[in-house]
């Protein structure tokens, strides 16, 4: 349960965009890789309102924010994604000084990959502590939430995140990936009801995955390009 009290919030229209309030920070970052290790690198300034919409059809000419055309387009966005909490969804798995919990909601971005292995392999080999730092790093790192590194006694290991908003690319695969939400900030159905609120996820904005609003990593099968 995130308990920082944030100005602002993401509403989901009904069939169409995500209404961002609160003056909250929206930039774009470059998904590149270091060996087997990614990190993000700055991408276009984008403009600071304090309230904007971004397109969530996929179809915007000026992407990453709407212009209309997911009426046009027929778009339709019924949220498809379960509401239950984290904990309550997520596989545990455990590991030698570490455990995990992953609820399989995969952006297909990557940070779980280290140049020592994946999350899931370093868990099981986190009673050397620098294999447990890069099994932290593989889990905190993943942007849509998946993975959490848990202590032994449960205590979740989480990043510091002021709340920002993040336009993801991921010029390796030649795509234009999903919303990269950062900080807690609440997130409102269509409906007028509350998703749980989490340190990290990643909204869709190719307007085809089908575990809506979240990202499934369907950007990378079509091939979605924001800039045509």
């Amino acid at each position: 349960m995130m308990e920082k009290e944030i100005a602002g919030k993401i509403k989901i229209l009904k069939d169409g965009p995500y209404v961002v309030t609160g003056n909250i920070k929206l930039s774009e970052k470059i998904i590149t890789s270091q060996g087997k290790n990614y990190v993000y690198t700055e991408g276009r300034d984008l403009p600071q309102a304090k309230t904007y919409t971004l397109c969530r059809c996929g179809k915007s000419k000026n992407p990453p924010f709407c212009d209309g055309e997911h009426s046009k387009c027929d778009f339709h966005g019924d949220e498809s994604a379960s509401k239950a909490d984290f904990e309550d969804r997520a596989e545990l798995l455990i590991g030698a000084d570490l455990d995990m919990r992953d609820d399989h909601r995969c952006a297909f971005a990557r940070f779980c990959h280290r140049n020592d292995g994946t999350a899931w392999q370093l868990i099981g080999q986190s009673d050397d502590p620098r294999l447990k730092e890069e099994a932290i790093k593989a889990a905190s790192e993943c942007p849509a939430g998946r993975l959490v590194a848990l202590e032994k006694n449960g205590t979740a290991i989480e990043p510091e995140y002021e709340p920002e908003i993040v336009i993801l690319q991921d010029p390796e695969r030649e795509v234009s990936c999903g919303i990269f939400v950062k900080g807690g900030i609440p997130l409102q159905s269509a409906d007028g009801s509350l998703y749980e609120r989490r340190n990290r996820f990643v909204l869709c904005r190719c307007g085809e995955s089908i575990n809506k609003p979240f990202c499934d990593a369907t950007h990378v099968h079509i091939k979605y390009q924001d800039q045509k």
